[in-house]
């Protein structure tokens, strides 16, 4: 099925805006049934004010020393006695 650019109006702004094919593709791939119904910087708005946005960056991390060449770490966990913890490359080194 060939894929052609729609225009669309944001519910939130008003504004036109496109909906790509690729974008259009892509929400098929993944089995998507409704069209998006904000333009990108209205969603991009939204999810910063829901907290969604850059969430990764803000994970509390924690100290720990690689059990392996023994430099200073930090990992997304809290780390357990008896448990190895491994820096970036030797994680990477041992997969």
């Amino acid at each position: 099925m060939a894929f052609v650019d729609k225009t669309l109006v944001c519910n939130e702004c008003g504004k036109e805006f496109i909906f790509s094919a690729g974008e259009q593709e892509f929400y098929a791939e993944k089995g998507f049934k409704n069209e998006p119904v904000r333009c990108k910087s209205c969603r991009d708005e939204r999810k910063k004010r829901s907290g969604f946005a850059g969430r990764k960056g803000q994970k509390q991390m924690y100290d720990a020393v690689c059990a392996e060449c023994g430099s200073p770490t930090q990992v997304p966990f809290k780390p357990r006695d008896g448990r190895p913890i491994y820096c970036s490359s030797c994680f990477m080194k041992n997969r």
